[in-house]
């Protein structure tokens, strides 16, 4: 079984009338899938389409290092 680690996604959205950076943290076993969450999240929230979506990085992240409170206490159950 895989284990499920915190990767944080760097990118920004670019959108006609709209243009902002974003970091996202969330929990996955392979980088790949947390980019697939992070399209699906940021497309429902903002509704912007993939290709508005350009993702600049994606890097795993130690549980010390987790800004996420909710990610914090579920990775380390403090």
């Amino acid at each position: 079984m895989s284990e499920v680690k915190v990767f944080r996604v760097i990118g920004e959205i670019r959108k006609p009338n709209y243009q902002t950076d974003f970091r996202k943290e969330v929990r996955a076993v392979k980088p790949e899938e947390a980019v697939e969450v992070v399209y699906a999240e940021i497309g429902s929230k903002h509704r912007v389409k993939r290709f508005q979506i350009k993702i600049t990085k994606v890097e795993e992240v130690p549980p010390e290092e987790i800004e996420s409170l909710a990610l914090r206490k579920l990775t380390l159950g403090q």
